[in-house]
């Protein structure tokens, strides 16, 4: 999730100001309706896994590597429920820079907390494999 987010935060919702007005709420709607089966999917095998890691953890990885990715779920979880996904819906009635600003602005809380969710992996990695 980690490449991705980066790829929607720094390429694909910057874009959404060139799809033209005329267009747009068009491309709106495919973008929901295509995002959501790809990253629904994504988004709920990932919310599974740390389930499963809090119940049956890796040997090695502490509670600090566990509660942390954790708490880092439940920041992408909220912000996306609460800040992404109603601009998304107001943005489905028409391009409007306000939402568009805040949609871009406000990602960037998915986008560090996705990050941190790739370090604490890649933190835990180097602790196990063999140096």
């Amino acid at each position: 999730m980690v490449g991705l987010i980066w790829f929607v935060q720094i390429v694909h919702y910057p874009m959404y100001d060139l799809v033209g007005r005329s267009s747009f709420v068009k491309y709106q709607q495919a973008h929901q309706l295509r995002t959501t089966l790809v990253v629904g999917p994504m988004m709920l095998i990932e919310a599974a896994t740390t389930v499963a890691i809090v119940y049956w953890p890796p040997p090695g990885m502490g509670p600090y590597f566990t509660w942390g990715g954790v708490a880092l779920l439940f920041v992408v979880w909220f912000s996306t429920a609460l800040l992404q996904v109603p601009r998304h819906h107001a943005l489905s009635s028409g391009f409007d820079p306000v939402h568009h600003r805040a949609l871009v602005v406000t990602n960037w809380i998915r986008t560090f907390a996705w990050s941190g969710r790739g370090l604490i992996l890649i933190s835990y990695l180097f602790q196990i494999l063999p140096h």
